[in-house]
């Protein structure tokens, strides 16, 4: 199995662990903790994360692009075949991180399962549900 480490600012990494578990259950070896230190402690947070993880590889969710989460973890990844690190974590992306690792996906896998999960996730109203075009008595047998 695959460990999963989520990291955010503020409590939103806590709360996509808690909400996720709403939905497809209760799920061991996932760390979730909030970004309000230094490089240095959330580098030591994620050593210790994956250093308490019984499981060989480690995928790692962050919120932001260049945001402290970010690029502890990318430090923390780099040079390491054992671990990758995904932003843009949302719902979306944590629900189908965790299924697909009930499923004994591997970190390749559920690094591109976390991408199009998350963006497949995004939907606009007003494109989703487009009304069909209709015809009118005139177009009707047009067709001939």
């Amino acid at each position: 199995m695959v460990s999963l480490v989520i990291a955010a600012h503020g409590h939103l990494a806590e709360g996509l662990v808690a909400s996720s578990a709403m939905i497809v259950g209760p799920s061991d070896d996932v760390v979730a903790f909030e970004s309000s230190e230094g490089p240095d402690d959330l580098l030591a947070k994620y050593a210790a994360a994956v250093e308490g993880s019984p499981s060989q590889e480690h995928l790692i969710l962050v919120d932001l692009f260049g945001g402290s989460p970010y690029n502890a973890a990318a430090r923390f990844a780099a040079g390491r075949d054992d671990a990758d690190v995904v932003t843009g974590v949302n719902l979306p992306m944590v629900i189908e991180v965790l299924s697909r690792r009930l499923t004994g996906a591997g970190l390749a896998e559920l690094v591109e399962a976390a991408r199009t999960s998350a963006v497949d996730g995004v939907k606009v109203l007003s494109e989703v549900f487009t009304p069909a075009p209709t015809t009118t008595s005139d177009e009707e047998g047009d067709e001939l």
